[in-house]
């Protein structure tokens, strides 16, 4: 790992033969067991040949059967009454038909249509008389006892074998008898080959290592993701595909690893199918609200959905950490192990991200024993746009008005000093010119003169000198805010990279498959970590628009994004879908953005998730958002019953004088309205506890409607 948090990518093939070991320079990573323990499939064949078929966005494709829409209603009818309607039909229609063909030929004779046919016409009339009653009878039978549905479910080829199979497979192993019903689907799906994209380019050979480790269980998902993303990048540069080969057939399951040699994470918690990059959430409900084909499917996010950033909604407590921001954190992990993705986490230090062994570099300023620090530049090569994403960082909301200033002051002073030294001022440097030392000012303008950059800097420094002292001075308010990270806890850990201090982690590194943890120090120092978030956070947007290699997916994950919004966040939120990178961004309440950021928020992000308990203020934004939908309604109106003549009106007045009720008349209107999808008082108190609803959106444009999701199953 470099200071600048950099990782060897896609040249890692041709720069160094696969035996030789990581550069001095670079900490030996951690080596941990990658068998089926440690939360892998155990058997990587057949989960690579697992069908996946195309599938709504949202739907977990790994195991997804489509429902057939016409089957829908009788899939609902339970196997044990279902069988037995079928056989009470079947029984009918056998009677009806052993006795009553006889009273039909009967009749038919009595109305002398038999009169004057041969032989022959009367056997021939008489069979197509059986053809016309039997079609007639199967038609009526089958239909109410639902024949078509028994042979969909039970002797169809595909129900047979689902349905019954299983059963008497149950049955003869409950007697202790061997299983009589052959090879399973699964484990004909054993025997396909998944290395057969690479047995076919000619690495058949190489392939030994590789089955070798699969024999012992040592192959996981992350494996076989990550050595095809690898063979996809060797296939656009055919000079790396000898040195390919070599690794793998030098490495097995290990070759291409991920630069810091993990191939999978300590902990599992949710379920994973790398093959399309799906974390499955939970379940789509079976109700109205949820479109048919959500009903019963597992509800799954991917970077094609992410993409258009995610913001969920929610109080403490609902589940936003547990079952949205982990599982997310977790699958953009593996993916970054899978050489597809990187990953940004923030949170407070005590949020239950995953444990810091499942990234590559965590930041936790405040803490001693933080291995890594921040560079408060990072995001940029520009000292005018690293200025003005600091100056954005340092100042709170309620002082957004002196914002444009703030980032001019702070040009005024990163600008020389970058140009005077070579380097950007640390806290205590920046913090000093601010302030308007002398020391501090006479230094820099002589470090100017000396690199021949005074003349072009000098308005700036002149402008900045004249404005100390002053009442409306930014350079005060900015050396206040930094005051708060210019503590002793947060000695060595925002100093620029090159000093005797902590490797500062740069976010200029999102070309490469990092999975990096920033945790604030939200209970020490809340305000630095306020100022913290918003810096990380602009940052990110700054370095994923700014990649000239967008081939990895960047992700962010922010726990509690309270502090992290604000207008320059919510703008650059609408161009994260065109850089291949998204946000998962999470949100107590909407009352903790400012009023006038709630809305263009709403519509910069392309998926909207709400938890049960939010104030129905919140979630009247949500349901302005999804709009309404066309239902039918149906008004039943009663009036008095007045018709008739003297003998009904007679019976109406004995019946309200014996029962004490007048006879009325019914009137059903049936017509079309507009409804809202969800309504603010369901989302704020119908909501059941461990569910959400979301609603989707993918980059390249496909919407789906809000869902109602349980996230427990």
């Amino acid at each position: 790992m470099g200071l600048d948090g950099t990782q060897e990518h896609r040249t890692d093939l041709a720069a160094r033969p696969p035996q030789s070991p990581p550069p001095a320079d670079v900490p030996r990573p951690r080596v941990r067991s990658t068998g089926a323990a440690a939360g892998a499939a155990p058997g990587v064949a057949a989960w690579a040949t697992e069908p996946r078929p195309p599938a709504e966005p949202g739907i977990y494709r790994y195991g997804y059967r489509e429902a057939d829409p016409t089957h829908a209603e009788a899939a609902a009818v339970g196997s044990g009454a279902l069988l037995l309607r079928a056989a009470a039909n079947l029984l009918t229609f056998l009677l009806v038909y052993r006795y009553g063909m006889p009273f039909v030929t009967y009749t038919v004779d009595y109305l002398g249509w038999f009169k004057g046919l041969s032989l022959a016409q009367f056997d021939l009339v008489t069979s197509l008389m059986n053809v016309v009653v039997l079609v007639l009878l199967v038609a009526l039978f089958g239909r109410m006892g639902r024949w078509t549905e028994v042979f969909r479910r039970y002797l169809s080829p595909t129900g047979f074998r689902r349905n019954v199979l299983p059963a008497l497979a149950k049955t003869v192993t409950e007697d202790g008898s061997s299983d009589p019903s052959g090879p399973s689907p699964d484990a004909a799906r054993e025997t396909a080959d998944p290395w057969a994209v690479l047995r076919e380019a000619g690495l058949g050979g190489a392939l030994g290592a590789v089955e070798r480790d699969a024999g012992g269980g040592l192959v996981t998902d992350v494996d076989y993701v990550r050595i095809h993303r690898v063979w996809q990048e060797v296939q656009a540069e055919p000079g790396l595909a000898v040195a390919f080969g070599e690794q793998v057939a030098l490495r097995g399951a290990a070759a291409c690893a991920h630069p810091s040699e993990a191939r999978d994470l300590p902990v599992r918690g949710a379920e994973h199918d790398l093959l399309v990059g799906q974390v499955r959430l939970g379940t789509a409900q079976d109700v109205p609200k949820n479109p048919a084909a959500y009903r019963g499917a597992g509800f799954a996010l991917d970077p094609q959905v992410l993409g258009t950033s995610l913001l969920a909604v929610g109080p403490a407590g609902t589940g936003k950490t547990a079952r949205l921001a982990r599982p997310v954190a977790e699958a953009l992990c593996l993916q970054a192990l899978a050489r597809t993705a990187c990953v940004v986490v923030i949170s407070a230090a005590g949020a239950d991200l995953g444990p810091d062994a499942s990234y590559d570099v965590v930041i936790a300023p405040g803490d001693p024993s933080s291995a890594y620090g921040l560079d408060l530049y990072g995001a940029a090569n520009d000292p005018d746009e690293a200025a003005a994403r600091l100056a954005d960082a340092l100042l709170p909301d309620e002082l957004a008005l002196r914002a444009e200033s703030a980032r001019i002051a702070l040009q005024q002073v990163v600008g020389p000093f970058h140009a005077g030294y070579g380097r950007y001022p640390t806290v205590r440097e920046l913090r000093a010119l601010l302030s308007g030392e002398p020391e501090g000012w006479e230094a820099l303008v002589k470090a100017l003169g000396a690199s021949g950059r005074l003349g072009v800097h000098e308005p700036d420094v002149q402008h900045r000198r004249r404005q100390h002292g002053r009442a409306d001075d930014p350079g005060a308010l900015l050396a206040d805010r930094l005051a708060l990270l210019d503590r002793p806890a947060f000695a060595g850990c925002f100093s620029p990279a090159g000093e005797d201090v902590r490797p500062a982690f740069a976010m200029r590194a999102l070309e490469h498959p990092l999975r990096v943890r920033v945790k604030l120090p939200e209970r020490s120092h809340p305000e630095a970590a306020r100022m913290l978030s918003r810096l990380v956070v602009g940052q990110f947007m700054q370095a994923a628009a700014a990649r000239v290699d967008r081939s990895l997916f960047a992700g962010l994950v922010v726990d509690d994004a309270s502090a992290a919004l604000d207008a320059g966040t919510v703008l650059a939120l609408r161009g994260m879908r065109g850089a291949n990178a998204g946000a998962v961004l999470l949100l107590r309440s909407l009352v903790d953005v400012p009023e006038a950021l709630r809305v263009p928020l709403f519509g910069a992000v392309g998926c909207r998730m709400a938890f049960p308990g939010i104030a129905p203020w919140d979630g009247k934004l949500f349901s302005e958002a999804w709009g309404t939908v066309l239902v039918r309604e149906r008004a039943v109106t009663l009036a008095p019953d007045t018709s008739g003549g003297m003998v009904r009106k007679a019976g109406r007045l004995t019946r309200k004088a014996l029962a004490g009720t007048a006879a009325q008349t019914e009137s059903v209107t049936t017509r079309e309205v507009e409804r809202e999808r969800w309504s603010p008082s369901d989302l704020a108190h119908a909501l059941p506890a461990g569910h959400a609803v979301v609603s989707l959106a993918t980059v390249a444009g496909e919407q789906v409607p809000p869902l109602l999701v349980d996230l427990r199953s």
